[in-house]
């Protein structure tokens, strides 16, 4: 992935869609440490009026954006600061990325609905942080292309893809493969037989990193470093051969990249995501930043070990969809937050989330070269695949063979 060189510093224009969001509010506190190189200009949420109006008052926005309907019925727009003016609906997020003015959209917005926003960035020829994995997931065979026939930018937030970006540097050339990091989420060391009952509660206990449920619940069934090799691929314009993944629960080391002549570098800082949010906002400067600095006295043994992909099955089909594309991604992806939604709703085992998506996906009708349209009609069709999906008894449950 080679990246153009901008070598300016300057008060940067932002937009962040899905503000009241964990990674929406991480690059908040950010802006707020920055004001002499960040100008929030328009901050947008689906339903949470009441917390993105009050983040209006505190950062003075020319722009918000709600995007659900009952919300924008509900809001109180006398709560919202003089000289802010509120956009609604797809059309609102539309007009906000595409305004002249700003330079940088961080698109948070957690899952499929994120895609939306960031393709209309990305058409405006904006820079985009990019904090949704299932852009890409979804859609990167068009997202790209996209990209660069709009001399658009895409700088990754996830902490994981921001440690590659950081060590190769702009140019992937020399890379012989990347190696992904993971905390191995709650459940690590655990088996299969023991998963068997896990509840919400337990799913949502993660470890190290402080995020949303539907992100939280993925790093217990390891769906999200599936997605990541998802991501990279496509991020990085690298095979399935080339991204390995690694279960590193300190979360000190956020990703390796080892080169053609045997090198290898990383990247490593405390958990805390304000720092990649942060480089992808100043990219390519550096600066202080409020994120928790790395402390090397106090450092102890760093732990690596293999992913159990028996206990695991969700990363290995993360590598059948980077090998086939085409609507995999798309389905995996739909498949899979509606499962978790499920999960977190009560009604389905913690198990079954990888074992539907393993099934949605095998039934699915593969095509190799959707358009964005067709991605989106399969988006849907999946959704309602795993709503009528039957619950299964906890002896059925068993890992779902690698696609072919």
């Amino acid at each position: 992935m080679a990246l153009p060189t901008d070598n300016s510093i300057g008060r940067k224009r932002i937009v962040v869609l899905g503000s009241t969001g964990s990674i929406g509010v991480n690059c908040l506190d950010v802006a707020a440490h920055l004001t002499d190189r960040i100008e929030v200009v328009g901050i947008c949420a689906h339903s949470r009026w009441e917390q993105l109006f009050e983040q209006a008052r505190e950062f003075r926005p020319r722009y918000v954006v709600l995007t659900d309907a009952d919300a924008v019925r509900r809001a109180d727009r006398s709560q919202l600061p003089a000289g802010t003016e509120l956009l609604i609906g797809e059309e609102g997020v539309a007009r906000l990325v595409a305004h002249t003015d700003i330079e940088v959209v961080v698109a948070a917005i957690v899952g499929a609905a994120g895609l939306f926003g960031a393709w209309q960035a990305l058409e405006a020829g904006k820079t985009v942080a990019l904090a949704n994995k299932e852009t890409l997931v979804m859609a990167g065979a068009l997202v790209m292309p996209l990209a660069e026939k709009r001399g658009a930018r895409i700088l990754p937030v996830d902490s994981e893809h921001s440690a590659v970006f950081q060590a190769i540097d702009g140019d992937t050339a020399g890379v012989a493969r990347i190696v992904l990091t993971g905390s191995g989420g709650p459940f690590r060391g655990r088996k299969r037989s023991d998963l068997s009952h896990v509840t919400v509660a337990e799913a949502l206990k993660h470890p190290t990193w402080k995020m949303g449920p539907k992100i939280t619940v993925d790093s217990a069934t390891l769906m999200n470093k599936a997605l990541e090799v998802i991501e990279a691929r496509w991020l990085f314009g690298l095979t399935p051969q080339q991204i390995d993944v690694i279960i590193h629960p300190q979360s000190l080391v956020h990703s390796f990249v080892e080169f053609v002549d045997g090198s290898v570098l990383a990247q490593l800082s405390p958990p805390d995501m304000r720092l990649p949010i942060q480089y992808a906002l100043t990219w390519p400067e550096r600066c202080l930043s409020p994120a928790r600095k790395l402390k090397w006295q106090e450092l102890g043994t760093l732990q690596f070990e293999s992913p159990d992909h028996e206990t695991f099955p969700a990363l290995q089909l993360g590598y059948e969809v980077a090998r086939r594309g085409g609507t995999c991604g798309a389905v995996l992806n739909a498949a899979n937050e509606a499962a978790v939604s499920r999960f977190l709703a009560g009604e389905l085992g913690f198990l079954e989330i990888t074992q539907v998506c393993a099934e949605v996906l095998a039934a699915h009708s593969f095509s190799a070269d959707p358009t964005l349209a067709e991605l989106l009609a399969v988006d849907a069709q999946t959704r309602q695949e795993v709503a009528r999906w039957k619950r299964l008894t906890p002896q059925h449950l068993s890992p779902k063979p690698a696609l072919t």
